[in-house]
């Protein structure tokens, strides 16, 4: 794997670069990190060392821009802690084998997941939002810590269900995720599933994808990036299914 850390990194900035955009770019690093031979848990682990900061960095710019709930979003942030920390602990115990399969069922339903997500409507909303019903955030958080991808839809479609803002819906589930991450990846680290050379690699590239998706956002908002995520993840599940039946 010496020769597959440049191949890492830019896995990271275009899965991130899109994902950004598109929501959900797990559904491309973690099964492109799967064909590179990077074992399912260290895979994860990586996805969640990368993430914690990709979406950290890219929270605290739409908060500068004063587009979040700060208060609601730590309000939730209990929650998705108790959740992250189960779902990794879970993963945890399970084995190589096993997690592999889950992963590529998952992998299946976050890609459908991603295709619902283009019912997303992006305007500004007028209206006072409803309450959130908190607990939801506990198993979001749990699906996260297991697995990963798929998990940003589910939390802006509630947040935008509540009738939050398209951006501050970002905002919060960019928090949810820096959290869930951030505990979760801790959890792999404690079991000896985290790799740094991997980590590193794929975290640099979703920092540097992050930052340039943001910026050009405005000018790209145009781009299907929802077909473009979800065209990419179908090729990946597909080819990753026949290499692990040949």
């Amino acid at each position: 794997m010496e020769t597959s850390y440049y191949y890492l990194t830019l896995i990271g900035f275009i899965a991130t670069f899109v994902g950004t955009l598109g929501g959900g770019g797990g559904l491309i690093n973690l099964p492109s990190m799967l064909l590179l031979g990077v074992p399912i848990h260290t895979a994860i682990a990586a996805n969640k060392f990368s993430n914690s900061f990709s979406s950290f960095t890219s929270f605290y710019t739409i908060w500068k821009k004063q587009q979040v709930q700060l208060k609601l979003g730590l309000s939730i942030v209990p929650f998705t802690i108790i959740g992250g920390i189960s779902g990794a602990l879970l993963a945890s115990f399970l084995t190589e084998e096993v997690l592999l399969k889950v992963a590529l069922v998952l992998l299946f339903i976050a890609t459908i997941l991603n295709i619902v997500k283009s019912n997303f409507k992006k305007t500004k909303n007028t209206g006072t939002p409803t309450p959130l019903f908190y607990p939801t955030y506990i198993g979001i958080g749990a699906f996260d810590g297991l697995f990963g991808p798929g998990q940003a839809t589910l939390l802006m479609h509630s947040f935008l269900n509540a009738g939050h803002s398209f951006l501050t819906s970002i905002g919060l589930t960019r928090l949810q995720t820096f959290t869930s991450c951030t505990v979760s990846f801790w959890v792999y680290f404690s079991m000896g599933y985290f790799d740094w050379r991997v980590g590193v690699a794929l975290g640099l590239g979703s920092f540097v994808g992050a930052q340039t998706a943001i910026k050009l956002a405005n000018r790209l908002a145009f781009l299907p990036w929802q077909k473009i995520l979800s065209a990419f993840s179908i090729f990946l599940i597909l080819y990753l299914s026949i290499k692990i039946i040949l």
